[in-house]
């Protein structure tokens, strides 16, 4: 065994053969752990999209969730963490539509519904084969008997339960309201898909005519064919005197009745205090409009062009917008024309520019009292948690920032006019309706009709820590594992997802979905740079565990990596971790070789019995810097003390005592350094599992693996 030390370490000869037999040995399953006493601990991954490879953010949520996992089943905890992947609906259907047009020049349309899912379902199963041998690279010990799809039939069968609850709670209606529209993706699309870029735009000031008492200034003066009132704020001075007066003028050859309103969300410092209301292509507008009873004509179709009367009829919006500045200027009505920065909604996946429409749509009621719930509105429910401390945010700072979006929260669209994922389980036949479940028999024969759109992907992500339990049966395993006791994720889904699952939860439920949410910060590059490709500064997690092995790739991206603060990797600093997975190769070999044949069981000097009580009380600490999520620390005094304690003193300190004449603390030390490997090797198993694991193979006294070993008690 001695021999095998006298080479480097090897990663690339380790890593799959090591987990591979973890594997076997059947432990990532909780119900196979031999000394699991303490009860369940529980982490659902967070489903990477199934368009492909993961990043830096996945390889650092997959080592987090890993250390914690490990930690908590060498505690003695029947420790879960089931794996999944997310169907990612808009991103996969674009990225399939997008091959398809490329190979064979055909749109969705030419493929119809049904071809194109069959294509969709080809890629996805492939890009999940690569997904999960990814996954194995990092070393995720994550229990893949239990593995999900967010779009397969049990998670299908959750979802369509869950909308017909909160279809019959009244909770779920389909209503004409603004949405952000993506005209080149030709579907709605959730906040979270939208990337705001700058841009150079101009600031028009004017009025709608020369009798017009009032000027207002926009960036789109196109949408100015579409406005019904002026708001001013009540108290403005300037403007009081107009508040309730109507007005009928023509602008740009579209006749308007405008109305003067007071309302108290209109600023009057910004602008000239005055807002040009365009109900049916601004949100602000839109509920301007529902509280002062105002109509809301749309001038904007799907495919961003211009839909009224006379000359603007047809037009692009950007065409229209040079017309209408053209035409005001030419009416002297022009009054100033600024050069500003605009920060643009645009589409994620397709570069499209958002347009807010009105669209008749599928949405939850977020205000609504819940009698199942003590009257409670969805908004209450997802509050109450939270500051309760039921369920801890970290960073803390990041609650405020919580509590802030949920009261701003508005209903949530839930509706997608793409073909991919779960379709909107409604079916009607006339005045009929069915929900759910489709009618019995053969519904499409019958005159039964299904809704055309599909779910937004966080509707069926939102049930993630339930729906993969086996809800909505009462499974053992729901009884067992929920709540869950950790979400690690990234902090730009605190919104997006977190809040969707506690919304969820507390519905279906009436309970927390997870007792912890970690949000890590951003992987950064040395220069503190993000990854982009446009930079050229990307690194690949799979390269990088190729390259330097999973153990120090893992703890390069760890090691100062607060939660909600963003870290700087290099190949410096992944370097350095290779070479401490090395040291620990060289620091094993000089023990085995220096203790070969050493009675273990030797009586112990004071000051060997003080070596072991100072790593006692390193063990002590690195738990409670675990048990808080404080994983950076943890793994950085481990690496601390095995480098500069175990290696560079405790070592050097015992080559003169285990060649002295002193037998008894030649003894001694023996025993206290095969000691202190074993320990330190438990320590580092959470972090460095892959190298820790090998040297335990090879430990004459191991008893089985070390994935299952006892952590130290405090």
């Amino acid at each position: 065994m001695i021999d095998k030390f006298k080479k480097p370490y090897n990663s690339a000869d380790t890593e799959t053969r090591i987990y591979q037999m973890w594997e076997e040995s059947g432990y990532f399953n909780p119900d196979n752990l031999p000394n699991a006493t303490k009860g369940p601990f529980t982490i659902m991954m967070p489903p990477p999209n199934a368009t492909g490879v993961l990043h830096m953010g996945h390889m650092l949520g997959m080592t987090l969730q890993d250390m914690m996992i490990r930690f908590r089943r060498m505690q003695g905890y029947e420790a879960l963490w089931l794996p999944g992947t997310d169907h990612a609906a808009i991103a996969t259907q674009s990225r399939v539509e997008k091959d398809v047009q490329k190979a064979e020049g055909k749109s969705r349309h030419d493929l119809g519904r049904e071809e194109l899912l069959k294509r969709i379902d080809t890629f996805v199963e492939e890009s999940r084969d690569t997904i999960r041998m990814q996954i194995r690279a990092t070393g995720a010990s994550c229990d893949w008997s239990r593995e999900a799809f967010t779009l397969d039939q049990k998670r299908n069968r959750a979802v369509n339960t869950m909308f017909k609850d909160m279809y019959d709670a009244g909770l779920i209606y389909k209503g004409l309201r603004i949405v952000n529209w993506d005209p080149k993706g030709q579907t709605t699309i959730s906040d979270d898909e939208i990337v705001h870029q700058e841009r150079a735009g101009k600031l028009y000031t004017f009025k709608y005519s020369k009798d017009f008492p009032i000027t207002i200034a926009t960036s789109r003066p196109e949408t100015k064919v579409g406005d019904t009132a002026v708001a001013v704020h009540p108290d403005d001075i300037r403007y009081k005197e107009f508040i309730g007066k109507e007005y009928d003028l023509e602008f740009m050859g579209v006749p308007l009745h405008i109305k003067i309103v007071g309302d108290t969300s209109v600023e009057p410092e910004f602008g000239t205090g005055a807002l040009g209301v365009t109900p049916a292509h601004s949100q602000i507008d839109w509920e301007i409009a529902e509280r002062h009873n105002l109509p809301h004509p749309q001038v904007i179709d799907e495919r961003a062009k211009m839909m009224v009367a006379g000359p603007l009829n047809g037009l692009k919006v950007g065409e229209a917008r040079e017309k209408v500045v053209e035409w005001l200027k030419e009416q002297g009505l022009l009054e100033n024309e600024e050069d500003i920065t605009q920060n643009i909604s645009t589409a994620e996946r397709t570069g499209g520019v958002i347009e807010p429409l009105p669209k008749l749509q599928w949405f939850i009621d977020v205000n609504k009292p819940i009698k199942e719930r003590g009257n409670k509105s969805l908004k209450e429910l997802m509050l109450e948690p939270v500051r309760s401390g039921a369920i801890t945010i970290l960073p803390e700072y990041l609650d405020k920032t919580y509590y802030h979006w949920i009261e701003n929260l508005r209903d949530w669209c839930i509706s997608r006019q793409i073909w991919y994922g779960h379709r909107v389980p409604v079916w009607t036949r006339g005045d009929e309706i069915t929900v759910g479940e489709p009618p019995e028999g053969d519904w499409a024969t019958d005159g039964w009709v299904q809704d055309e759109d599909t779910l937004d992907t966080w509707f069926s992500s939102g049930s993630w820590t339930f729906s993969t339990l086996g809800w909505p049966d009462e499974t053992p395993d729901l009884a067992r594992f929920h709540p869950t006791d950790v979400l690690e994720t990234g902090h730009d889904i605190l919104f997006f997802w977190v809040a969707r699952m506690i919304l969820m939860t507390q519905f279906v439920l009436g309970d927390i979905p997870f007792k912890t949410v970690y949000l890590h910060g951003l992987i950064r590059d040395a220069k503190g740079q993000k990854f982009s490709k446009s930079l050229g500064n990307g690194i690949d997690p799979i390269v990088m565990i190729d390259k330097f092995g999973a153990d120090a790739s893992r703890m390069a991206i760890v090691v100062g990596n607060t939660p909600g603060m963003d870290t700087r990797l290099s190949d410096d600093k992944i370097k350095g971790y290779k070479h401490f997975a090395n040291k620990l190769w060289n620091i094993t070999r000089f023990i085995l070789e220096s203790t070969e044949g050493a009675d273990l069981d030797a009586p112990l000097t004071e000051v060997d019995m003080a070596l072991k009580t100072e790593l006692a009380d390193i063990a002590a600490d690195v738990t409670k810097d675990m048990e808080a999520y404080r994983m950076y620390l943890a793994a950085d005094k481990m690496y601390q003390y095995a480098w500069k304690e175990l290696a560079d003193r405790i070592l050097e300190e015992s080559k003169p005592i285990l060649l002295g004449d002193d037998k008894e603390a030649a003894a001694s030390r023996a025993a206290t350094l095969r000691a202190l490997l074993k320990d330190v090797l438990i320590l580092l198993h959470p972090f460095m599992p892959f190298v820790t694991e090998e040297i335990w193979q090879s430990l004459p006294e191991h008893d089985g693996m070390l994935i299952v070993a006892s952590w130290p008690s405090n």
